[in-house]
């Protein structure tokens, strides 16, 4: 009996496919964060949020967690919209800012109560963990995400975005080609078996020069320092968020949350840096950003 085999014609490499995606999917972030109302990039953050959380929902329910998948997106996307409700304001009798509700407190404590009252009113044997999956998943993607839309919201909030966009995903992609070619000495083998030393410290140096240039270039009036540092905590923390995504799918025995993205994976799986980013650049930008 003979046996041959056939190499499949035409298949498209994960590093050509990650490339291909970020030729179109660039220029059209750059255009809705920078070329269009407000608004229009905080449906597009508020609908990722959605996404999202319905990725991490299935993610769960297909290795036989239980989870509420339709509170996780519900009480995720509310949670993340209201951070852009915070930001249209009306002035109060004594010429304050008034805040319109729902305020992101609000949104939060309201999706808490509303998912640990779940099992008062469903059908079913009551499981705590399904009320703490349903709890983590709206919290995890929903509040962490809605940072991005207040980060944009600042004074030069937009090029704020495409800096922590650019920073993020120069750091990333630096980790991926230094790691993948010449990484030796594994990161976090238990979490992560692909990631390396090298590819973190190459993220890491990436992300200040990324950092540095990007900062010249849309923040002239930031100083090196400041930029340099908003590099640093941005390639720091990106890893973080990207080992805590790694984590979770570790936890439950799944690659990827889903293949909505050609060479990324699905819509968490692109996202799960700037989860942890988008919070560590608006906290910066209060407290350090462009000090000398």
């Amino acid at each position: 009996m003979a046996r041959v085999t056939v190499r499949e014609v035409g298949a498209v490499s994960p590093a050509w496919k990650r490339i291909g995606s970020a030729v179109v999917l660039i220029p059209v972030f750059v255009w809705v964060t920078t070329g269009v109302p407000a608004w229009v990039f905080q449906l597009l953050v508020v609908a990722a949020s959605a996404v999202a959380c319905a990725e991490l929902a299935r993610m769960f329910e297909r290795t036989g967690r239980p989870i509420s998948t339709w509170l996780t997106v519900g009480v995720g996307t509310a949670v993340t919209a209201s951070f852009a409700t915070s930001l249209y304001a009306g002035l109060g009798d004594d010429g304050k800012s008034l805040r319109w509700m729902p305020t992101p407190e609000l949104a939060l404590v309201g999706g808490v109560v509303l998912i640990c009252s779940a099992p008062l009113w469903t059908s079913g044997r009551p499981l705590v963990e399904s009320t703490a999956n349903t709890l983590f998943g709206a919290v995890y993607v929903g509040w962490l995400l809605g940072y991005t839309i207040w980060l944009q919201g600042r004074a030069g909030g937009p090029l704020l975005v495409l800096f922590l966009v650019g920073v993020t995903w120069a750091g990333e992609s630096a980790a991926y080609l230094v790691g993948s070619s010449v990484g030796r000495h594994r990161l976090a083998p238990i979490l992560s078996p692909r990631k390396t030393v090298e590819g973190a410290v190459a993220q890491i140096i990436v992300s200040i020069a990324a950092a540095l240039a990007l900062g010249g270039w849309l923040l002239p009036a930031c100083s090196l320092v400041g930029a340099a540092g908003a590099g640093a905590v941005l390639g720091v923390v990106g890893q973080v968020g990207d080992l805590a995504e790694s984590a979770i799918k570790r936890s439950i025995g799944t690659k990827d949350t889903g293949g909505l993205i050609p060479g990324h994976g699905g819509m968490l799986d692109r996202i799960d840096s700037l989860l942890f980013n988008a919070p560590a650049l608006y906290l910066y930008s209060l407290y350090a950003w462009c000090r000398a």
